[in-house]
């Protein structure tokens, strides 16, 4: 008797056999609508909740019968699925942020100073030279550095009446879409603002800006834990994070803590792995030369000892530096460096499809009150 092995269905299956499945009398599908929940995976039985606004919403048995087929079509006729719906109401249900944004990234550090921002931005510009769709957001509300970077300090993005709402145009360079705060105030002034001032801040550049569709949105996040990082798991679905450190002991503890927060039970956000930047110094006149200043592979033990995937090592080259002052960040270039990035941005990539089709999508954070 020979028996022919069944395909492994993942998370990532089910959502696409659905995402063609439109809700009536909208241009848009079930899986951007944020109906469907609770995906499980048993063997061949799939089991999920779709859930309605109202009760007695009309289109619910064409929907339950319509997911149905979908998903023994474009999955296996062998699927169990019948029965295995389960319809759910939610009051009030809200429309979903950032529908057509497919992953969003936290890229993240456990402490100050260990280059974060330029791992961000030299990310995206690599991710958009290699062909995806990608946005930006400069989280980092008490330091925005992103602009400068970018040469766009003196950029003041268009804004446009959408609906009744007063929607932003994320300003444009090297293929990425960015915004950030340092766009609203002068370079000179210092920002002093409380914890809910920068949240709403965050919320605003997240919800109001026109990010269109997007492979990617990267959210370059303040070093440390604070309201920040839980105003972003709140606000939007976080696909996962990426943690920047630098190879030397004290940033390596920080890191512990990073890492620490997202995998928490209550976040419950994927880390992708780390980012080891400043993992050694060459000069540019010895291409081939490394200098462990920091310490060598620090990141990469660590990575290890976590079970967690090393990304990328950064070198610290003086064109990192000049490309982050003089606004042409270097993954635009074709040099060691910029091939450093590609590297990064390639590993990113993988790695979040990986997590993709091995796991279901992040649900926001609930904020409960008691």
């Amino acid at each position: 008797m020979n028996d022919i092995p069944r395909k492994l269905i993942v998370p990532k299956n089910v959502t696409d056999a659905l995402s063609g499945i439109s809700y009536p009398g909208s241009k848009e599908n079930i899986v951007s609508l944020d109906m469907v929940q609770e995906i499980r995976i048993a063997g061949q039985k799939v089991s999920f909740s779709l859930v309605f606004q109202k009760s007695d919403d009309p289109n619910i048995p064409l929907l339950v019968k319509t997911c149905e087929e979908a998903i023994q079509k474009n999955i296996g006729a062998e699927v169990e699925i019948k029965g295995n719906i389960s319809v759910k109401y939610v009051h009030n249900m809200e429309r979903p942020i950032l529908p057509h944004v497919k992953n969003i990234i936290a890229v993240a550090s456990g402490k100050g100073g260990v280059g974060k921002s330029t791992v961000a931005v030299n990310a995206a510009v690599a991710l958009a030279k290699q062909g995806a769709k990608v946005g930006l957001i400069d989280a980092d509300i008490f330091g925005p550095s992103i602009p400068k970077m970018f040469g766009a300090e003196g950029e003041r993005p268009m804004a446009e009446r959408i609906d009744n709402k007063d929607m932003i145009h994320p300003v444009e360079k090297f293929g990425v879409k960015f915004l950030s705060i340092g766009f609203f105030v002068a370079p000179e002034n210092a920002l002093v603002w409380r914890g809910p001032m920068a949240s709403n801040a965050l919320k605003q550049l997240i919800v109001d800006g026109l990010w269109g569709e997007l492979d990617y949105l990267l959210i370059d996040l303040p070093p440390g834990t604070s309201d920040i990082h839980l105003t972003l798991v709140q606000t939007v679905p976080v696909t996962a994070a990426v943690i920047v450190t630098t190879p030397q002991d004290v940033a390596l503890a920080d890191v512990i803590k990073a890492v620490s927060m997202f995998q928490s039970q209550s976040i419950d956000v994927p880390v992708l792995g780390l980012v080891e930047n400043m993992a050694w110094f060459t000069p540019e006149e010895l291409p081939d030369n490394k200098y462990y200043i920091f310490g060598k592979e620090g990141g990469k033990k660590l990575a290890d000892q976590m079970g967690l995937k090393l990304l990328g090592q950064i070198p610290i080259v003086q064109g990192i530096r000049e490309g982050g002052d003089d606004g042409t960040p270097v993954a635009s270039g074709d040099d060691q460096t910029g091939e450093a990035f590609a590297e990064l941005a390639k590993n990113i990539s993988h790695q979040l499809h990986l997590r993709n089709i091995r796991q279901a999508p992040t649900q926001k954070v609930k904020i409960t009150r008691k």
